[in-house]
């Protein structure tokens, strides 16, 4: 993370760590003497914001574009997803998803106390009214991920203040994303713009905007299937488009290339989760963008990464030639360390030593290659060897316009404005004028309202890819299960011989699989926890 930083390495005042984060006494400083001044408030706030970074890899530092969100755009080399969550084997006593469950929960345990500590206190600047603001978005955020992985689970609106509170059954969908919706509208109006703020680490006004959008789309397909939710969406993503203040960066790979250089730059991406360091130090908010989902390097003065991920050739064929993100997002290269001889000019000897090549791959090695969206040989500074500073982006602009179109297309059909939010990221994409129409990528004017969700599925498919997106957009979609069904038996025949193990990972996903099981260790503990089907 780039901003704030004395602010987030502050001692976590509401540090909490157990297995049952529901049941668990919390250590923190009492509210009575806290949260009364503008400093005290941020310094709370940092710990709401902190359990988007997960230290053992469980979040945004590594999880929610890997391993919990296995889709068809990847799969894991053979030496990392045989028997495990990499390749979608895993049960409800799984380290990853227990922990998982566990930090979401502790980030709404904080924004409760942060909101209980508040209540009825007088906010007397706006970045106090702003920082409470934040608090109920952001525990409506961590409640859309719960049921966006685990489906129906306790809504908890108060902090846990004694080990006796009484245990929470499962509450009804209806009534989270009621409570999910609420969050965010109050936080919407409380705020800052994102001028005032000056970055994108903090939610902002539009941020909240388009991540309700986000949610709207989600309450419109499963498993509620509340339809009058598109219009909704649309009305959302419409704010954060009149709002102008964002707008496509025009050069696509930049975005990346910002991240990786600790360059923050709001017009594009809204919202992104900031990272700060590599774990050399005493500062612990490092991530994995690039080292995970990275290009195989094993030289750590360019940017280590084991290339644990391939990118699909699914993914690489709905590409087009010309399309710029092709061999940006599927990289067309990886880094091979090789010893060479080399005489030593003063001595005349023969010395070995290690060069890295940058090597590239033949137009048939489509199942070598790996993701290629954050290169580590951008990263500037002293570099790790499996941690760097390199921000996620949750939600950009080209994100909105997508939704955009998806939404328009529901409730009015394929509009001109729904043509013009998808081509406006077509065009870029091929290097294009944003605003200026070409029928040369333009879509074609005539298609069907069913013709052109497809087309709107593709262009996520391409312009999200390893942002976490596209399982989430395959749960909403009802196309989860038959899309990894259908990528395994892809794999096992027609993938080379050597990429056929990949086809486990479509293999493995069943009905089940559309939620993650309730940890074990909340079940054993609250005797009114009941277990997802199939689990």
């Amino acid at each position: 993370m780039k901003h704030n930083i004395l602010l987030w390495i502050t001692v976590c005042l509401l540090a909490t760590s157990c297995s049952n984060i529901l049941d668990k006494e919390p250590d923190f400083v009492s509210p009575d003497y806290y949260y009364n001044t503008e400093s005290e408030l941020l310094q709370a706030l940092n710990g709401v914001y902190n359990r988007l970074i997960d230290t053992n890899g469980r979040m945004y530092s590594k999880g929610l574009f890997s391993l919990f969100v296995l889709s068809d755009e990847s799969f894991y080399t053979n030496n990392f997803n045989n028997t495990n969550i990499r390749a979608g084997v895993m049960d409800a006593a799984d380290l990853d998803v227990g922990r998982f469950w566990e930090v979401l929960y502790e980030g709404v345990n904080r924004a409760n106390l942060l909101l209980y500590s508040v209540e009825g206190k007088e906010l007397d600047t706006d970045m106090m009214k702003a920082a409470k603001g934040e608090a109920l978005f952001l525990r409506g955020y961590y409640y859309y991920l719960l049921t966006s992985f685990f489906g129906e689970v306790p809504l908890k609106l108060a902090p846990t203040m004694s080990a006796n509170d009484n245990y929470l059954a499962k509450s009804p969908l209806t009534d989270i994303y009621k409570q999910i919706v609420k969050d965010m509208q109050e936080a919407e109006k409380l705020v800052l713009d994102i001028d005032a703020l000056g970055y994108n680490e903090r939610i902002s006004k539009t941020g909240v905007q388009a991540i309700l959008a986000r949610v709207f789309l989600k309450m419109a397909g499963e498993p509620l299937k509340d339809e009058t939710r598109y219009a909704d969406a649309l009305e959302y993503a419409n704010k954060v488009i009149a709002s102008t203040k964002h707008e496509l960066n025009s050069d696509y790979k930049q975005i990346f290339i910002n991240h990786s250089q600790d360059i923050n730059e709001s017009k594009e991406c809204i919202w992104e989760i900031g990272m700060y360091g590599n774990k050399i130090g005493t500062v612990d908010l490092a991530g994995s963008v690039g080292v995970e989902n990275g290009i195989l390097c094993r030289d750590e003065s360019i940017g280590y990464s084991g290339g644990p991920m391939k990118a699909s050739k699914r993914l690489y064929d709905l590409y087009g030639e010309s399309d710029l993100r092709k061999d940006w997002n599927v990289a067309p290269y990886y880094y091979n360390v090789v010893e060479k001889r080399k005489v030593n000019e003063e001595t005349q000897e023969v010395e070995v030593v290690q060069v890295t090549e940058k090597v590239m791959f033949s137009a048939t090695q489509i199942y070598n290659r790996n993701p290629g969206k954050w290169r580590r040989e951008y990263e500037i500074g002293q570099k790790a060897r499996l941690f760097n500073s390199t921000n996620f982006p949750v939600i950009r602009y080209s994100d909105v316009l997508l939704m955009k179109a998806e939404a328009e297309n529901e409730v009015n059909g394929p509009t001109d404005e729904a043509y013009d939010a998808i081509n406006q990221v077509r065009r870029r994409a091929y290097g294009k004028p944003i605003h200026t129409a070409d029928a040369t990528v333009d879509l074609p004017a005539d298609l069907t309202k069913t013709d052109f969700l497809e087309e709107v599925k593709k262009e996520r498919f391409r312009e999200l890819c390893f942002e976490g997106m596209r399982k989430l957009d395959l749960l909403r979609w009802g196309e989860y299960v038959a899309t990894m069904k259908a990528f395994g038996t892809e794999i096992s025949t027609t993938a080379p011989s050597e990429f056929k193990y990949a086809s486990r990972v479509g293999q493995n996903i069943t009905d089940r699989n559309v939620l993650f099981p309730i940890p074990n260790t909340e079940i054993t503990v609250n005797k009114l926890m009941t277990q997802n089907e199939g689990w």
